[in-house]
């Protein structure tokens, strides 16, 4: 199992779900399936319901998880984040299964994930890839 692949796979799903099901609850959380897609956002509750208590048994991973829902476009913020989801993974190889499990199912069923932000990017998985998001970039056409 590659680590990183899990935790980018998990995060990428988590962040359109993600402030749905810490903050706003209720009313605003339903109509988050119609903005996001109803499997993204099945999907997303599902993965939450499985690292939920892991995050909130772990006070630097709930303030981490809290930091990304408040700036979800500071970097420093998403990589706290992203790293107490793989110390969570890493201590608990039975959750990362899972996880890796439900990923799967999610890919099968063609959820489509979007970025929104400068320079964002968008995956479901990405393994030995490079990423150019244009900045000093220049390209010649042949």
């Amino acid at each position: 199992m590659d680590f990183d692949t899990l935790v980018q796979g998990v995060y990428t799903v988590l962040m359109p779900v993600l402030p749905y099901l810490t903050e706003l609850g209720g009313k605003m959380a339903e109509s988050a399936a119609e903005k996001i897609g109803e499997d993204l956002w099945e999907g997303g509750k599902n993965i939450w319901g499985k690292l939920r208590s892991p995050f909130e048994s772990r006070p630097a991973a709930l303030e981490a998880a809290r930091d990304v829902v408040a700036a979800p476009d500071d970097g420093d913020a998403q990589a706290a984040f992203r790293q107490q989801l793989k110390k969570i993974l890493l201590q608990d190889p039975s959750l990362a299964a899972e996880l890796e499990q439900t990923l799967g199912q999610l890919q099968q069923q063609n959820v489509t994930v979007i970025a929104s932000g400068d320079r964002s990017v968008a995956s479901q998985y990405l393994i030995n890839s490079t990423i150019n998001t244009g900045d000093g970039h220049s390209s010649k056409p042949e």
